[in-house]
């Protein structure tokens, strides 16, 4: 019994020693076997400025600095991250299966054209390349379209890319395609007496087309005209979200080609073009 005693108290001790506890990290929400100084020797980790200790990084977050890194050397032919960082940053990326990592062709050639131009020997006319650009972000490419903001230093000019909200597009036929779902099922349930002794179901089906094709006429036609698009995204100064219209509603004409707003947070001047969404700020004096 003493030895036995001995052999659970053993494992017991063994069980609560510092070496075998899992450390749980609250920013990415996981748990590891090992400490933080250990588990960054193997993954990319980043450095608290105010602390100078190292900090554990999500997926996103890795990709975002990822992305971040490829468009500064691409696009300003700057680099961001120590060529080490950079391969050691790339390769924690393709082991947890990341897709960012993985260029199709047409991405590799638009970035090997934004460094052609850089250097003054461009390998694209700039049709081609305004045709590659809408290409890749139609397929919802992340190279082609940079997402967080960014300023620059000589002009003071702040630029990102807004996104589109098909979302809050869809619900600009709500006021329509509501009355009129009603008045077609009434319609139908009064005009076809047959119809009130069958499942309702079966009449919704048969109000459903006419609603369609009458909303979709009025909407576009009457109640929201000239190819509405609702865009969203960071303010270029501040990062406070914003939202802008482009079209007309009810006959008042909106922004057309470009549109002129004031963020919502820091009542910065934005000018966004409707033809790729690219919002910038206006020149420092």
């Amino acid at each position: 019994m003493g030895i036995l005693k001995m052999a659970v108290e053993g494992a017991e001790q063994e069980q609560e020693s510092p070496s075998d506890k899992l450390i749980y990290d609250s920013r990415t929400g996981r748990f590891y076997e090992k400490k933080i100084e250990e588990i960054c020797r193997d993954e990319y980790c980043a450095i608290d400025e105010s602390t100078g200790e190292q900090v554990l990084l999500t997926l996103e977050e890795k990709e975002r600095i990822f992305l971040d890194s490829i468009q500064s050397f691409y696009y300003s032919d700057r680099q961001v991250l120590a060529d080490d960082d950079f391969e050691k940053l790339k390769e924690d990326l393709v082991w947890e299966g990341s897709p960012v990592v993985m260029l199709n062709r047409q991405e590799t050639l638009f970035l090997n054209a934004m460094s052609a131009y850089l250097k003054g020997s461009p390998i694209l006319s700039d049709e081609e390349f305004d045709t590659l650009k809408s290409e890749l972000r139609d397929a919802g490419s992340k190279v082609a379209v940079s997402t967080e903001p960014k300023c620059y230093i000589d002009t003071g000019i702040c630029t990102v890319t807004f996104q589109e909200d098909k979302f809050r597009e869809a619900t600009l036929y709500v006021p329509v395609g509501i009355p009129t779902l009603l008045f077609s099922l009434g319609a139908l349930y009064e005009l076809l007496e047959p119809l009130r002794s069958v499942n309702p179901l079966v009449t919704l089906v048969l109000a459903t087309l006419p609603t369609y094709f009458f909303t979709k006429f009025f909407t576009d036609n009457v109640f929201a005209t000239n190819d509405p698009k609702i865009a969203y995204g960071p303010c270029p100064s501040c990062g406070a979200s914003n939202h802008v219209f482009f079209g007309n509603v009810l006959g008042v004409e909106g922004p057309g080609e470009e549109a002129n707003f004031k963020c919502s947070n820091c009542k910065e001047e934005i000018t966004i073009r409707r033809r790729d969404l690219r919002a910038r700020t206006s020149p420092k004096a």
